[in-house]
């Protein structure tokens, strides 16, 4: 009986998840000859259960947002998991030399209502000057507000002329129905800034993370938050640990997880920890997502999605119990929706 119960539960303990093989093109360069690449995934369950994605629609080249004078911010949506999808909609559009970049989306459960941050640039008059905008929907991505700029909310004045941004891809909710989010000064550090008014007001908490360039940021289940942070040259990921929403944190490297220097994602489900990224020191390729149940102490083993060339991803809960993830592939031609099991 003992040898038969321990090959069950061994068996549960090695398998780790699903995917949807190939997955759903929902944003293609190649069929868009208009658009020079399409770049950042983020995506949010509504709480409807319908799913927003969102991204940059770079129109004269692939460059980043202090280098392009054509970014907007695009979005389609699902009503059946991901499924269908609608047609692809420019919900952020300035005029030649306005850019917006970088979205990342945030559902408040309680009220129902999306923010969609993004970081915005006049290359023409305020070159490398950033400023961070959000706009919000309170009908699952049917219609949107006007921008709202909360730079001065977030930001101290004397970083005006810093390199700063908002990580792209997902914020979060906490338990107690807090919103938070991080946000990178390359000259000091990452940050979070939260709202405790459901997106009323906005604040930065104002304690640096010591190392780190694109974050993400959860709540574990003893309300502890983690903040899982990419770190250029160091071959890995590093892991902030906070038991005080933010006021002192505990660093480390996570030699378990390597990676190139990308943008990743990071989500609770339950008990259980998910991470996506491109599984490798040097190269963005490979992008896999691994599965912690202890918290993130340790991770599995992973699963590939994709073992070419990719990067970015974003990952969201579906109203199946499944998991949605977007993300970058084929030298950022195409932004790809697959359905992950666990």
């Amino acid at each position: 009986m003992r040898r038969i119960r321990f090959f069950i539960i061994a068996s549960v303990l090695a398998s780790t998840v699903h995917a949807q093989p190939g997955g759903q093109v929902l944003f293609s360069s190649k069929t868009d000859p208009g658009v020079s690449c399409y770049r950042i995934p983020a995506m949010v369950t509504a709480s409807n259960g319908d799913l927003v994605v969102a991204a940059d629609q770079r129109v004269a080249s692939c460059d980043d947002l202090r280098g392009n004078r054509d970014i907007n911010i695009v979005i389609r949506t699902s009503t059946d998991n991901g499924d269908t999808w609608s047609d692809i909609r420019t919900v952020v559009d300035y005029p030649l030399g306005c850019s917006a970049s970088d979205p990342s989306l945030i559902t408040d459960h309680v009220t129902g209502e999306i923010f969609l941050f993004y970081n915005y640039m006049d290359l023409d008059r305020e070159r490398d000057v950033y400023y961070f905008k959000v706009i919000r929907s309170k009908d699952n991505g049917k219609t949107w507000s006007p921008p709202q700029d909360i730079t001065s909310l977030i930001t101290p004045r004397e970083w005006e002329h810093d390199f700063k941004f908002i990580t792209s891809g997902e914020g979060a909710r906490t338990k107690s129905g807090k919103l938070i989010h991080t946000l990178v000064n390359l000259n000091r550090g990452v940050y979070l800034f939260a709202s405790d008014d459901h997106g009323g007001s906005w604040y930065l908490i104002d304690q640096p993370l010591p190392v780190g360039d694109e974050s993400k940021v959860i709540e574990l289940d003893d309300g502890t938050w983690m903040v899982n942070s990419r770190v250029n040259g160091s071959g890995c990921r590093y892991v902030h640990i906070s038991a005080d929403e933010g006021k002192t944190w505990m660093s480390k490297p996570d030699t378990t997880l390597a990676d190139p220097g990308c943008n990743a994602s990071l989500l609770r489900k339950g008990d259980t920890l998910l991470f996506s990224n491109p599984d490798h020191k040097k190269e963005r390729k490979n992008l896999t997502i691994r599965m912690s149940i202890d918290n993130g102490k340790t991770w599995r083993a992973g699963t590939v999605i994709h073992a070419g060339n990719s990067a970015y991803s974003t990952m969201t809960l579906l109203a199946t119990g499944e998991v949605g993830i977007l993300y970058e592939r084929n030298d950022y031609s195409e932004l790809v929706f697959t359905r992950i099991t666990l």
